[in-house]
């Protein structure tokens, strides 16, 4: 019988602090991050195959195969984050892979990280490797950003492995993530409020992430960032008190702010869809990830959702189902 070894790891929605969790702010000053995952996720499948061969396929990037008998896999930007694991782990033994998302790349949910998230509890799970939260998200982290170079802070990362609401503290000292646990007539009055669009347009993280270190090595947007942190715990307690208003305006403050990080957080085209769920019933809301595009995230006037998800699709936006996800990566076995 053919064993496949699956893990999932779920998408997450940023609610404010995002870009505090960038080196060398996170480092020199302390950042703070409050993001919840949702039901939209990352899979991977591992089957060994008996063999000394990787073979890859992706829905989002095609396909890949190489010998795994000469040395260290070079990355070379296809397929690099599989490529990364493997050689983290020496594996010499053959082994397909099968990999997708329920978003596209470049959404702001966090696809990347949560991509080898899930990579990861698939072959530690395979390989019999344990690991605990932090160790398994601490080594997404640096395989993808240290090892790979690929520009972003660690709430994705933490978020894909530890799943729900969560305040997440970052600084030289490291990483602390503190559970947030809200009441499920708080969760469910949330959903009812929210709402979540895709506007139809993919961004490249990497060179917003670049504008706004720069900005921050100048000095010109430390103000904003500062703002962005306290409004990241200010959410949680307001969350956590059930005040479903108060937090949606705070995630319109976050968006302002956010926009201060670097001109490149938005767009004309952005800031129509704003305006357009603003002006039709959502309290407040934001960009997921970023900036640039992807996922919007609202909180409405429960009697107006249905007015505002009707002017952003008028607009060509994207309305999301969805609901929010407690549980972080899991892995399971699978025998046909």
């Amino acid at each position: 019988m053919k064993e496949m070894i699956r893990a999932r790891a779920p998408l997450r929605i940023g609610m404010a602090g995002g870009g505090t969790d960038v080196e060398p702010y996170a480092s020199e000053r302390g950042g703070y991050v409050f993001n919840t995952t949702i039901d939209k996720y990352a899979y991977c499948t591992v089957v060994p195959n008996g063999s000394d061969r990787l073979s890859i396929v992706s829905l989002d990037y095609g396909t890949f195969e190489a010998q795994l008998d000469g040395g260290p896999l070079k990355y070379d930007g296809n397929m690099d984050l599989i490529k990364a694991v493997s050689n983290h782990f020496s594996i010499t033994d053959g082994f397909d892979v099968f990999i997708h998302s329920d978003a596209p790349p470049g959404s702001g949910l966090g696809g990347s990280s949560t991509v080898i998230v899930s990579i990861l509890g698939a072959v530690t799970e395979w390989l019999g490797v344990r690991m605990n939260d932090y160790d398994l998200a601490e080594l997404a982290f640096k395989l993808e950003r240290e090892e790979l170079g690929l520009k972003g802070g660690k709430q994705d990362q933490y978020a894909a492995v530890f799943g729900g609401f969560n305040l997440m503290e970052f600084g030289r000292s490291g990483v602390r993530v503190n559970k947030v646990r809200l009441k499920d007539d708080i969760i469910n009055e949330l959903q009812y409020c929210s709402l979540l669009c895709y506007t139809g347009r993919s961004r490249e993280s990497a060179n917003i992430i670049d504008s706004q270190m720069a900005r921050y090595s100048e000095g010109s947007n430390t103000d904003a960032l500062d703002a962005s942190k306290k409004l990241a715990v200010d959410e949680r307690n307001a969350l956590v008190r059930g005040n479903i208003k108060e937090f949606g305006g705070m995630l319109n403050d976050a968006w302002e702010q956010k926009k201060k990080f670097t001109p490149d957080v938005t767009n004309s085209s952005l800031d129509k869809f704003y305006r357009a769920a603003m002006d039709s019933g959502a309290i407040g809301g934001k960009v997921s990830g970023a900036g640039g595009g992807g996922f919007m995230y609202f909180v409405c006037e429960y009697d107006k959702k249905h007015l505002v998800a009707k002017e952003l699709t008028k607009m060509k936006a994207t309305i999301t189902d969805f609901m929010f996800e407690k549980t972080g990566v899991q892995m399971w076995r699978q025998r046909e």
